[in-house]
This record gives structure tokens, C-alpha cells and sequence, in this order.
């Protein structure tokens, strides 16, 4: 069955935002941060540390405002209206970082901060909506095409950049070109979005009230008080927390750590767009094989993917090295995010799902301010990024026994 209208939406949506996962959070900004942290007097140790605890401060903020925000959004004409909201920041913030001066490495950070609030909120909305726009036995199939065609997306841009920096065509200077991209992603952002504001509505939804942000406490009081009631769902959300946390911290420190082994920057954008173009086909495979055996033992896969890819860190030496591990995230990234947001999808109450989706950002989000810091903090210690990348074995570890005890059934009527 061909997808409908409000699920080619919902999937182009992932083609837009996914610009900013690549360009501003994994490729450019990254790179151009080492950059001006290093003409600071930065060591490079130290600048990846920063990186590592700038994503956990925008994470952490974030986190603290989901679950309210998930409750409120809950409510008819709500959902909609905070995506609009935090979809706007991400895309002005990220425009605006054109205007950081060049030495202004704290300044650069702090923006950066605020549009990675501005695309994580709305990414809070995006992934409930997913329950309005498709069916349950569909749910594995739409959530892994949304980060296939994300992934294919971003790269649209991202070698338009690439061409743009290998040629020199464009007669600018090297700072010029960054702010080319901060652009190109903001604007690619946009208006890839029309079709998200323009067909997407919310479906599932509790009535309106009169005081809906009071009513929204109240409800989340008693969700969190009659916690035991929703125990299949907690296991699920504590196993996620751990092994969501290793796969965010590798996708966001990659950049920083290919640097640290002195990979040069041409070569990281190049291994970076060949990662997302293997996690295309891959993800899409996740979703088909998620039909044919369920999403579960296909979660289980992933997480043993990743397990050998922080084991193969300690080892890793060389640029080879490095695009081998870039390849094994390629297959097995967006699988593992597609079908644990379809996943949980699943064994949730629908009219709740806003609420349920926000205590599923805070997981992930939450867990993204650990893994970095981690990882800084490893990495500081020994003087290896290596050793940094290897601690996150734990996560996945915790994250795979925890998942063992949850049970893949639909909870909706709850």
C-alpha cells in the first residue's frame, strides 16, 4: 500500500529537519567550532569536551520543559501550535549563527544551544504526531521511512557544500562559507516543513478545558503517582534511556573525535556523507525486516551493532579505521531510532500520546546529557578519545538486558 498524503508529510518532515542534524550538528559547526576554539589558545581534547557539555546543556533544558509541555500539547489545537513554536526557534536560531563573530567561541556555543532546543522541542511534537497520521501495523514501516528519507534528504544539501568547498567556485572566504551553510540549512529547514504545517493534524486528543496548563499538572501528577500502572512502558523508557544515550553521543562527538585523530576535514565531511548515504537503504531494510520478525529482535541487532562499534573504537588508529566505524553506524542508526519511536508508539494510550512522548524525549534527551559528558570526561582523564568512545559500551549494555523484560504488546486502552 502506497503511503497517504498525511504520512508523506509527516516523512518529509524528517527530510527537513535532518538538515540541521547533519550540518549544524554533526558537519559544519562542529568543525568550525575546533576551528575558532583552537585559535583561542583551545586544546583539542579540551574544545571536544565543551562540545560534549554544550550538547548536554541543550538537551538538559529541554528535557525539563517535555513533559509538561507533552501533557499541554495533548489538548485539541495544541500539538500543532507548540511544533510551530519550537520549529521557529530552531530555524532562527540556526539562521542567526551567520552573525557570531569569528572569535566569539562562548557566543557561538550559546546559539548553538538554542537551536538545538528549537529542533529537539519540535522533535518532541513530530514523533507524536506520528500516532495521528498512520496505523498501528504501519507504524514500523512510516516511522524507519521518516529517517531514511531524512537522512537522504540531508545530504542534498550537505554536498551542495561540499562542492562548494572543494571547487572554491565561490571566490569567499572560508568564514563566508560556513555561514553559506548555516543558511542553506535554515532555509532548507523551512520549506520543507510547508508540507508538515499544511497536511498534519492532530487525530488523537483530549477536549479542551479551561485551564489546560493547571489541568496538564494534575495529569502529570497523576501519571507519575500511578507510575506502576504503566510498568511494560517505564522498562521500555529506562532500557531506551541507556542505549538511545551511546547511539546520540557517537552521532554528535563523531566530528570531534575523527578530528582528534587527525583526520582531515575534507575527508570527515566525505566519511559523514557516506554514513548517511548507508543508513538510506539500511533503515529502510530495518523497517521491512521489523514486519516480517517485529521490531523487537531488530532493536536487539542494532544494539549488538553498536557494541562492536565501541570495541572496534579502542583499536582504532588510523582514517581506515575510522570509516569502518563510521559504515557500521550507517547501518544501524536510523534502525534503531525508527523502530524504537514505532515501538513505543505501539504501547501507548493514543489520546495520551503527547504526554507519553514527552517522558520519551526526556529519556532521550536526558540520556544524551550523560553520554557526552561521559565521554568528555573519559576523554579528558586519559588523553584518548578513544577510551571516551569505549565507555559508552556500558549503555548499550544496561539498555540490552533492560529491553529483555519489555513486552512488545499494544497498551492503547489503558
Amino acid at each position: 500500500m502506497a503511503y497517504t498524503k498525511e504520512e508523506k508529510s509527516w516523512i518529509f518532515q524528517d527530510w527537513a529537519n535532518s538538515a540541521y542534524s547533519i550540518m549544524i550538528t554533526t558537519a559544519i559547526l562542529p568543525i568550525y567550532f575546533k576551528g575558532v576554539a583552537a585559535n583561542a589558545g583551545i586544546a583539542d581534547t579540551t574544545s571536544t569536551a565543551y562540545w560534549g557539555y554544550a550538547n548536554s546543556i541543550g538537551t538538559l533544558l529541554i528535557s525539563l520543559l517535555a513533559p509538561i509541555l507533552g501533557t499541554i500539547a495533548d489538548y485539541q489545537f495544541f500539538k500543532k501550535r507548540f511544533f510551530g513554536i519550537f520549529t521557529a526557534i530552531g530555524i532562527a536560531f540556526t539562521f542567526l549563527l551567520i552573525f557570531i563573530p569569528t572569535d566569539a567561541w562562548l557566543l557561538l556555543l550559546g546559539f548553538y544551544v538554542l537551536s538545538l532546543i528549537g529542533f529537539s522541542g519540535a522533535n518532541i511534537f513530530y514523533d507524536a504526531f506520528l500516532i495521528d497520521v498512520t496505523t498501528n501495523d504501519r507504524m514500523d514501516k512510516v516511522s524507519s521511512a521518516g529517517y531514511a528519507y531524512g537522512y537522504l534528504g540531508s545530504c542534498i544539501p550537505f554536498i551542495i557544500f561540499i562542492i562548494f568547498q572543494a571547487t572554491g567556485i565561490l571566490p569567499i572566504s572560508d568564514v563566508a562559507l560556513v555561514n553559506i551553510g548555516f543558511v542553506m540549512t535554515a532555509l532548507w529547514w523551512l520549506f520543507f516543513t510547508i508540507p508538515m504545517w499544511k497536511n498534519v493534524h492532530q487525530i488523537h486528543y483530549i477536549p479542551a478545558v479551561k485551564k489546560p496548563v493547571r489541568t496538564s499538572f494534575k495529569r502529570l501528577f497523576h501519571t507519575v503517582s500511578h507510575i506502576s500502572e504503566h510498568k511494560n512502558i517505564v522498562i521500555f523508557l529506562i532500557a531506551y534511556f541507556f542505549y538511545i544515550d551511546g547511539v546520540d553521543t557517537i552521532f554528535r562527538m563523531a566530528t570531534s573525535y575523527g578530528i582528534d585523530l587527525g583526520i582531515s576535514q575534507t575527508t570527515l565531511i566525505l566519511i559523514l556523507l557516506m554514513t548517511q548515504l548507508v543508513a538510506f537503504p539500511f533503515t529502510l531494510l530495518y523497517g521491512y525486516l521489523a514486519k516480517r520478525f517485529s521490531a523487537k529482535p531488530l532493536i536487539f541487532t542494532a544494539i549488538f551493532v553498536y557494541i562492536i562499534i565501541c570495541i572496534y573504537a579502542v583499536f582504532m588508529k588510523t582514517a581506515l579505521d575510522f570509516w569502518i566505524l563510521a559504515m557500521l553506524v550507517g547501518t544501524s542508526q536510523g534502525g534503531i531510532q525508527a523502530l524504537s519511536r514505532s515501538f513505543f508508539g505501539k504501547i501507548i494510550p493514543k489520546k495520551r500520546s503527547n504526554e507519553f512522548y514527552g517522558f520519551y524525549n526526556i529519556f532521550g534527551k536526558f540520556s544524551a546529557i550523560m553520554g557526552p559528558a561521559l565521554m568528555g570526561v573519559i576523554t579528558q582523564i586519559t588523553g584518548k578519545t578513544q577510551y571516551g568512545v569505549a565507555s559508552l559500551i556500558v549503555l548499550f549494555l544496561f539498555g540490552g538486558i533492560l529491553f529483555l523484560f519489555v513486552k512488545e504488546k499494544n497498551l492503547e486502552n489503558l
